[in-house]
């Protein structure tokens, strides 16, 4: 299997941080191909021995056979009656287990006990948000008996809370590639945003427990027929919307869906007759209870007779399976669920998620939106640039996917919105002003645009501001300022310090780098240090200007973003001319690139 550029990237990255730690995360969007860079991983390592941990049935079989496709590598399953071979001869070079198994058994050992930690190279933590709570420290340290083990944890957008946790686990983040850089760079569809005002929808005295809002008080609320009759009638209206424009929606066959094969379905109404036309776009409903996924399929069934129904973690297996069969199918248009389809749930025709279950998690969020994000079979696979691959998702009978919010009365809580998982490098202040777009819209916002827009939007108003202040500057000839902001010298907006890195500190080396280029490191967090870093090391490789003539060229009205030998050659007229900026504007270097006066 050829590895996408990011893929391919990211197991290079983690092999690098490898080599000075044991311990490294990695950062990917559902549907980025998270089990496909660990096997690469996996087929690297080779022959040293590999384990991979998971939490539900459905990621371990996905794992196992992926893995065999992609490294050609025996793996067993460590899980219920499924046992892994542990012993020392014929042993698979792969393992696959749930954290529940590993942990499983009377003695208070686990089943982990019949491994031995010193016969393993790599531990791979699939999901691994998971991975600070005390069963998985069990785990992981005791694997960790092995000094020689390398340790990788693979996510998706985790929790601002769970970042710092999850730097107690790993010592590094090795690579962060985050939904929003997937959907610019083509590899997944664009997500559009529709927020719904219920009238009456109040969750201002609901608790919050473990982070996120009650379970209990929050299936109060959305139990209640008004609320549900409200939500659904919405989301019924969205979806034959989106059907009225007449997009043929082929849906993946259940039997070859894999390989990319689509035919026709009968209208669920007008079958019986014989009649065929384009299906509604499918949906997916989370609830927050499971009496709430079987009251919202019966409102749904009730507008139109068998389109929906209802799967929770206790529906028989073969009923679920039957179930997802009818949805891939087309035979169903919205399936409601409670908790069982967050994870291990892929279906790239699914077009709509519609949240019946707010939550304050970006990690849960992030998940249950990840169920529509991916297009369509075969579509971004052959072309090889990011304007190719968009392109050919636009012209797809998948498009984009489409999230539906319900807003009412939020209180004290700060729900979660498609804002915050595309947000990750987005400023605070660009994510609040595209979201209250949303909510004003009154109909869906593409968000990813909606939050370059109100980046651009906020940037030009600092351009403009500190284009003014420049004016006053040159107008006054004066520069009196001690201490010299080099995020300011720089254009750069700092970045957000993510969870992980709030205990760090800049090595020496990086320190050093710093006060060698005229930044002092003192005050500069972690984050901001490495962002700083990144832009010194841009330059040289641009072979542009350094910090410290950017600094004067700054200083006297200039831009930034020239090469080297022009900061030179302008520093030295200004220098010529007394320090004072030449009444000429033929320098080359006058105001060139800079984004606070083009």
């Amino acid at each position: 299997m050829i590895l996408r550029p990011y893929q391919s990237a990211a197991s290079d990255a983690i092999f690098k941080e490898w080599q000075d730690n044991n311990s490294t995360l990695v950062v990917m969007p559902t549907g980025g191909g998270k089990t496909v860079l660990f096997a690469d991983v996996i087929r690297r390592v080779f022959p040293r021995r590999a384990l991979v941990i998971a939490h539900r049935e459905e990621l371990i079989f996905q794992a196992r056979d992926k893995i065999q496709r992609v490294t050609g590598l025996s793996a067993d399953v460590e899980m219920g009656e499924y046992k892994a071979d542990g012993g020392l001869f014929g042993a698979a070079r792969v393992v696959v287990s749930t954290i529940q198994t590993q942990c499983s058994g009377g003695d208070g050992g686990g089943r982990m006990a019949k491994f031995d930690p010193q016969r393993f190279g790599v531990l791979i933590i699939d999901e691994a948000h998971h991975a600070t709570s005390p069963t998985y420290r069990r785990v992981i340290d005791y694997y960790r008996t092995n000094p020689a083990l390398k340790v990788l944890g693979v996510t998706a957008t985790p929790d601002r809370a769970d970042e710092e946790a999850l730097g107690q686990v790993f010592q590094s983040v090795a690579f962060d590639y985050e939904v929003l850089d997937a959907i610019h760079d083509g590899w997944l569809v664009p997500i559009e945003q529709q927020m719904v005002h219920v009238e009456g929808l109040d969750y201002s005295s609901i608790r919050t427990t473990a982070g996120d809002l009650n379970g209990g008080d929050l299936a109060a609320v959305l139990e209640a027929e008004k609320n549900l009759q409200q939500m659904a009638s919405a989301s019924l209206e969205i979806i034959q919307r989106l059907g009225a424009h007449g997009v043929t929606r082929p849906t993946l066959d259940v039997g070859n869906g894999a390989h990319g094969v689509t035919r026709p379905t009968l209208d669920v109404g007008n079958g019986a007759h014989g009649v065929t036309r384009p299906t509604l776009p499918r949906a997916l409903v989370f609830t927050a209870s499971v009496k709430a996924a079987e009251m919202t399929a019966e409102i749904f069934n009730r507008h139109r007779a068998e389109m929906a129904s209802w799967v929770c973690g206790k529906t028989d297996r073969d009923e679920r399976r039957k179930v997802l069969a009818d949805f891939a199918a087309g035979k169903l248009q919205v399936v409601c669920n409670c908790g069982v389809l967050t994870e291990g749930f892929d279906d790239p025709g699914v077009e709509v998620i519609i949240m019946g279950r707010p939550t304050k998690s970006r990690s849960l969020y992030s998940q249950m939106v990840g169920r529509s994000t991916r297009p369509l079979p075969g579509v971004v696979d052959g072309p090889e640039t990011a304007d190719e691959r968009r392109a050919a998702i636009a012209a797809s009978a998948k498009p984009s996917c489409l999230v539906v919010d319900f807003v009412g009365n939020a209180g004290k809580h700060k729900l979660v919105t498609s804002a915050d998982i595309l947000g990750g490098k987005v400023s605070e202040a660009a994510l609040e002003l595209a979201v209250t777009r949303a909510r004003n819209a009154g109909g869906p916002v593409k968000m990813a645009e909606a939050l370059d827009e109100a980046e651009a939007e906020l940037h030009e108003q600092k351009r403009l501001a500190e284009a003014a202040r420049r004016a006053r500057l040159v107008a006054t000839a004066r520069f009196t300022t001690q201490l010299v902001d080099p995020f300011d010298v720089l254009h750069l907006d700092p970045v957000k310090p993510r969870g992980w890195d709030k205990t760090r500190q800049l090595s020496e080396k990086q320190r050093s780098l710093l006060a060698k280029q005229g930044i002092n490191p003192d005050g500069i967090s972690f984050s901001q240090g490495k962002q700083l870093i990144s832009e010194i090391f841009r330059r040289w490789d641009g072979k542009l200007c350094s910090f410290k003539q950017a600094k004067v060229l700054r200083k006297y009205g200039y831009g930034t973003e020239v090469s080297f030998a022009e900061a030179s050659a302008t520093i030295d007229a200004l220098a010529k001319n007394q320090w004072k900026r030449p009444q000429t504007t033929d320098y080359a270097t006058t105001r060139k690139g800079d984004p606070a006066w083009n």
